[in-house]
């Protein structure tokens, strides 16, 4: 067909004829291909080709850190839930910029960000009988810090002598609990013994396993590490 027909008075009928036709027919097949796409690409296909994608981002930011003093090893990602891996999120936690929230009901701490984002992790938690919650700071922090138990523990584990102050501590390095980097809590000038730190305790994460402190991926501690200043507030809810 010529577009021309159309206009053309002795043939305007058979033009109109085909020209609305052809228009049929493409809507036709334009609603066939979308039917098709969506029978191809429908919500469980196409959820399972994003998880596909996050898994593999998540190799990557999860994958092993040679250049690190210690050089650590990539996460066994199928040894952690999928909502306890690092992401960035909308804030909903009430408090400014700025802050280390950390929510024990869900096991994850929040770093809050401007424009009402914050970035989430994944955490291990207390015990019962070792919680700890309240208003604090962010004191000061250490790549690869030594580990010095505190005296009631060495009190439950004679065996910890070893490693108490008055020895020098445990040494920096994978097997050290405190892991790639710690962030030590204090209220006011008064160091509460608890931290945030790295573990290399996978399946730990989203667990209530520790003497009291937040255990995180030492991938995770590392990102929080170089995000948060000294002397940043932190509310353990």
């Amino acid at each position: 067909m010529k577009f021309t027909d159309i206009n053309d008075t002795t043939g305007a009928d058979m033009g109109r004829r085909q020209l609305m036709l052809g228009a049929t027919s493409a809507a036709a097949l334009l609603l066939a291909g979308c039917s098709n796409a969506r029978k191809r690409s429908g919500p469980r296909l196409s959820a399972l080709r994003r998880r596909g994608q996050e898994t593999a981002y998540y190799r990557e930011i999860y994958g092993p850190l040679p250049n690190e003093r210690f050089p650590i090893p990539a996460v066994d990602l199928k040894l952690i839930k999928s909502q306890y891996w690092r992401k960035e999120v909308p804030n909903t936690t009430g408090e400014k910029p700025g802050t280390v929230v950390v929510d024990t009901n869900s096991f994850h701490l929040y770093w809050t960000m401007p424009e009402g984002r914050a970035m989430r992790y994944g955490v291990g938690l207390g015990r019962a009988g070792f919680e700890w919650s309240g208003r604090a700071r962010v004191a000061w922090k250490r790549a690869w810090p030594k580990w010095t138990p505190p005296a009631e523990m060495i009190e439950r584990q004679p065996e910890l002598e070893k490693w108490s102050a008055r020895n020098g501590g445990m040494p920096p390095g994978l097997e050290n609990p405190l892991g790639a980097r710690a962030l030590y809590i204090f209220q006011g000038d008064v160091d509460t013994l608890y931290r945030l730190h790295g573990s290399p305790e996978v399946s730990s994460i989203g667990k209530a396993v520790s003497s009291g402190c937040v255990r995180l991926l030492n991938q995770d501690v590392i990102d929080l590490y170089n995000r948060v200043p000294s002397n940043s507030p932190i509310v353990v809810l």
